[in-house]
């Protein structure tokens, strides 16, 4: 069902739809495609939102800079230098992350009011991207359909098409805390990445992948997450044409486990040292499931073009449970 959530300053109405299924319960927005809620029962079927979100349509247009349960694209993470090549030329896009482009520029995706329409369990968002748009060629066509599975399993499919070549890397922004409240640094994080991207002091990657093994990177086996992370892990399954589970986060204090599978070749762990009001430091956790970031000036890195003809698909489910 759906309810109006409020009114942008352009007068365009902002609507709320709810989602329940096996004992959780979502809340998406049209306005960015944001996730609101999510609440899932504890070891003892106690029920909390396992998010960050605000309350309020104001809470999300006067913070945006957090990304808040967002739909981010066109480019999720950071483009080096606000430009690619693509085919020979030299796309300029918006550098509002210091000289970088960051989660789509300025405005990007999460940003716009989707069209939202309801499915089988679930939504699926739609918007077009004008060709130019932030900086990005071609025209892009672009379908996000967040489903409820029978598990009660939070899963986004990504679809796009393009009319001219472009790049395309698209995710959910999520923080999660599965407590509910406080801290987020005592949940225990198991990874499925042998490898990451080290980065300079833009976030930006800084030569090729390397190893996790003796380091704080190495999350292969589950341990505390701390804090003091940005980075894009290196998946070792790669990509995939369904969803492989890389990623399991628990919480000892609820016995709440969020599971992450996905076709993406990298996960984006934010431990968000760095959120501000209503939020503290480290109150929450992002696992951006994504392509590497700057990888469109990466050759090396898996490719994130599109070009006409094809059809950009990503799939991410969010399994939760308790123990």
């Amino acid at each position: 069902m759906s309810e109006h959530f409020g009114t942008l300053s352009d007068g365009t109405p902002v609507h709320r739809w709810t989602l329940e299924r096996a004992g959780v319960r979502v809340r998406v927005l049209s306005y960015g495609g944001i996730v609101q809620s999510v609440e899932v029962p504890d070891r003892d079927g106690h029920l909390a939102d396992v998010v960050l979100g605000f309350a309020d349509l104001e809470g999300y247009v006067t913070h945006p800079e957090p990304y808040l349960g967002a739909l981010i694209g066109r480019y999720a993470n950071r483009i080096g230098g606000a430009r690619f090549p693509l085919d020979e030329v030299t796309y300029v896009l918006a550098p509002n992350n210091g000289p970088n482009s960051l989660h789509g520029g300025e405005r990007g995706f999460d940003k716009r009011v989707w069209d939202v329409r309801p499915v089988e369990h679930g939504l699926r968002l739609s918007r077009v991207s004008p060709h130019g748009e932030e900086g990005f060629p071609g025209r892009l066509e672009v379908t996000a359909t967040y489903t409820l599975d029978a598990s009660g399993a939070l899963r986004f499919v990504y679809e796009a098409v393009t009319d001219e070549p472009t790049v395309v890397n698209l995710t959910n922004h999520s923080y999660f805390n599965l407590s509910g409240s406080g801290d987020t640094g005592g949940h225990e994080l198991r990874l499925a990445a042998s490898r990451y991207t080290p980065v300079d002091d833009g976030l930006i990657p800084a030569g090729g992948p390397a190893e996790v093994a003796d380091t704080r990177f190495d999350f292969r086996t589950a341990r505390k997450v701390g804090d003091g992370f940005d980075h894009n892990f290196v998946l070792d399954k790669g990509v995939t044409a369904e969803p492989v589970e890389v990623a399991e986060l628990y919480d000892p204090a609820s016995g709440r486990v969020l599971t992450v599978a996905t076709t993406e070749p990298g996960i984006q762990v934010y431990t968000a040292d760095h959120l501000g009001e209503p939020f503290g430091p480290g109150e929450g956790i992002a696992l951006e499931t994504q392509h590497f970031p700057d990888s469109p000036n990466r050759p090396d890195f898996p490719s994130t073009e599109l070009r006409p003809g094809g059809v950009y698909r990503s799939e991410t489910v969010y399994g939760f449970s308790a123990r």
